[in-house]
């Protein structure tokens, strides 16, 4: 098997391991900082544990000597972690995921502040293509039963952080974040715990909080992993297939309804990403050719 199709491979069910998530947090019978705190710990405590067992020490400490972009990135994921399970319990789960599609956007912006990266008419047109779905969205969570405006700035301020912490990730490009994430998770957890009623989770809760916080933490691994094969578009591309198939899910197994305006918002928001990732793909799979014809001359 190539490194791509190992790649794609690989992140295709790190997608599909996330899908759920949305999901948990609506069976799950109790509060949202209850849930966060479940998620947040197991997930990044587990995979401490595995690179502790495997690795040692030197992970952590490597993400550490990378200065403050490892702590910008450890508080991006850590707190984008609680905020996304706050917002899918304020607004739809159609919203949620929509929003957070936005992410693209987010992380070219913040590149171009931070690490001087200009815009490209590409990112100016997903830019201008995605920000009138993100309307249409907000628009509609006044009509729309389960969705609220509160629940869709939450939405939003997650890929903003998750974004930032990405484009940190990137200042330390040399350094494996994977350690960060752990430790994200698992100092976020202890948090909100002050704000949580962990033991007030019935028994029966048991089986759905484990699945909840395995699903993450099998998709944190592949989808960390995956990438080191295929490039940012093949990721944004297959990333996608969250936001379209977890609104699927809870429509089918809660019957939460979407409602129209996510519809409409939604497709406009994956549909110029998607378009905008397939254009970037092309792009590098020209450059790769003519590398390799000017290399055989």
């Amino acid at each position: 098997m190539s490194d791509q199709a190992k790649g794609l491979l690989i992140t295709f069910f790190g997608v599909l391991f996330v899908v759920p998530d949305s999901l948990f947090v609506r069976l799950i019978e109790a509060d949202a900082l209850t849930i966060a705190f479940w998620r947040l710990l197991l997930a990044g405590g587990l995979s401490a544990v595995w690179i502790l067992v495997t690795r040692g020490t030197a992970p952590f400490r490597a993400v550490f000597r990378t200065g403050r972009y490892g702590l910008i990135f450890m508080a991006g994921v850590g707190s984008s972690g609680v905020m996304f399970v706050v917002a899918v319990s304020l607004t739809s789960v159609a919203n949620v995921v929509f929003i957070i599609a936005s992410l693209p956007v987010f992380a070219a912006i913040f590149s171009r502040i931070f690490l001087s990266e200009p815009f490209g008419l590409r990112t100016l047109l997903t830019i201008a293509a995605v920000l009138p779905g993100l309307a249409i969205i907000a628009y509609g969570s006044g009509e729309t039963e389960n969705a609220s405006l509160a629940g869709d700035l939450l939405a939003l301020s997650v890929s903003a952080f998750f974004a930032a912490a990405l484009t940190a990730a990137r200042h330390a490009r040399d350094t494996s974040m994977v350690p960060g994430v752990a430790m994200g998770y698992t100092i976020a957890a202890l948090v909100i715990l002050p704000f949580a009623e962990p033991l007030q989770v019935p028994v029966a809760q048991a089986p759905l909080v484990l699945g909840h916080a395995a699903v993450i933490l099998t998709s944190s691994v592949l989808i960390a992993i995956g990438p080191r094969f295929i490039t940012s578009a093949e990721v944004g591309l297959l990333v996608l297939l969250e936001s379209v198939l977890a609104p699927l899910l809870a429509w089918a197994v809660i019957g939460e309804n979407p409602g129209l305006y996510a519809l409409i918002g939604g497709s406009i928001v994956i549909g110029a990403l998607a378009v905008s990732n397939v254009v970037l793909l092309v792009r590098q799979r020209r450059a790769d050719r003519m590398s390799t014809l000017h290399d055989q001359r």
